[in-house]
C-alpha cells in the first residue's frame, strides 16, 4: 500500500487518514501561515487562494526533503462574505469570531495539495456552508467554556463532530471537508496513482 507524508500537526488531519487506511507519517511542515495570509491578504487574494496557497506551500516545503514521497499538504478556511477568518490565538479572539459568525451564514474552504520531489502534483479545493444559529453572548462564552483548548485550536473554533455542532441551524456539506480533509478526494487519488 501506498504511504504517504503528511505535512501537518494536525491530530484531525492524521486521524481522518488513520481511519480510512491511508498510511501515513507525520512531518509538519512549519509555515509561518500568517506572513503567508498577510502577504496575500495584501495582493487582495480571497480565501480560497489563500487556502490553496498554503496548502500548496506546506507540502512543497516537506516535499523537496524527501524525495521520491507523496507528500500531502492541507488547508482550512473560514470565508464570511469574502472576508478571511483564521484560527484563534486566545479565548478572547475565539468569542469574536463567534460573534462576527453569529447568526450567518459562511464557507468554510478545505484546500488539499500532493507533492512530489517538490512540486505539485495534484490539488482539490472543497466547500461547506454552515449556517450558524443567533445566539446570545452568555451562550456563546458558555459554548467556549465547555470546549478543550486543543479542540479550540484544532477545529476553526468549532468542532463539527462534538460539541459545535449545536451551534449550527443548518450545515450543508461533508463532514471531513468542515474538519480539514476531504479525504474522498484524496483516496480517489492515490487509488489511480501510478
Amino acid at each position: 500500500m501506498l504511504k504517504i507524508i503528511l505535512a501537518s500537526q494536525s491530530k484531525v488531519r492524521k486521524k481522518i487518514l488513520d481511519e480510512n487506511n491511508i498510511l501515513n507519517e507525520v512531518k509538519p511542515s512549519n509555515v509561518d501561515e500568517d506572513v503567508v495570509k498577510s502577504s496575500l491578504l495584501k495582493e487582495k487574494a480571497s480565501p480560497e487562494l489563500i487556502s490553496k496557497n498554503l496548502a500548496e506551500l506546506k507540502a512543497n516545503k516537506i516535499s523537496g526533503k524527501f524525495s521520491d514521497n507523496l507528500v500531502l499538504g492541507a488547508d482550512s478556511v473560514i470565508d464570511l462574505n469574502g472576508e478571511l477568518i483564521s484560527k484563534p490565538n486566545n479565548r478572547e479572539e475565539a468569542l469574536e469570531i463567534l460573534k462576527k459568525l453569529n447568526g450567518k451564514k459562511h464557507h468554510l474552504i478545505s484546500s488539499v495539495c500532493i507533492s512530489k520531489n517538490g512540486s505539485m502534483i495534484w490539488n482539490h479545493t472543497d466547500k461547506a456552508i454552515l449556517t450558524m444559529k443567533k445566539m446570545k453572548e452568555d451562550e456563546l462564552k458558555n459554548y467556549l467554556a465547555k470546549i478543550s483548548d486543543e479542540v479550540l485550536y484544532a477545529y476553526n473554533v468549532y468542532q463539527i463532530e462534538g460539541e459545535g455542532r449545536s451551534l449550527f441551524s443548518n450545515i450543508e456539506g461533508n463532514k471531513n471537508t468542515i474538519m480539514g480533509l476531504p479525504v474522498e478526494k484524496i483516496k480517489k487519488y492515490l487509488v489511480n496513482y501510478k
